[in-house]
């Protein structure tokens, strides 16, 4: 039976107004060694502002403030199944990251900046979409 999920994505500014970049481990299920923004599967039943919070929190050790739905984007992917990802915009309250487990580095960058980095094209339709805004 094909799998629909729906997955969540924050685009996190710092008070320069920059965005955090996370690179996945090399051990992660999908895109290892790729740059990615806080985010994760919503669990069923969860509610999506909570979901995307706790992500946040679980990947980054942020707090946030001014959470705004920003995009959505779905696709069937390589195994046939259908994915919604919700991407939101929000500021980080402070810049002290405390990387989980599921990311091995971050960084503050452009949106320019992390456009030359390797990500989804998912993702990268996120950050374009910012200029547009």
């Amino acid at each position: 039976m094909k799998k629909i999920g729906v997955s969540q994505k924050a685009i996190i500014f710092d008070r320069e107004g920059k965005i955090l970049v996370l690179r996945r481990s090399g051990t992660a299920p999908s895109n290892p060694g790729k740059w990615d923004f806080p985010g994760g599967d919503l669990e069923f039943g969860e509610d999506a502002i909570g979901g995307i919070i706790r992500e946040i929190r679980e990947e980054t050790g942020l707090e946030v403030k001014n959470l705004n739905l920003f995009d959505v984007e779905s696709h069937i992917n390589k195994e046939g199944d259908f994915w919604v990802t919700i991407a939101y915009i929000a500021k980080a309250v402070s810049d002290k990251v405390i990387l989980s487990y599921e990311h091995d580095e971050f960084k503050w960058l452009t949106a320019e900046d992390f456009l030359e980095l390797e990500s989804s094209e998912k993702l990268r339709r996120f950050v374009g979409n910012l200029t547009t805004h």
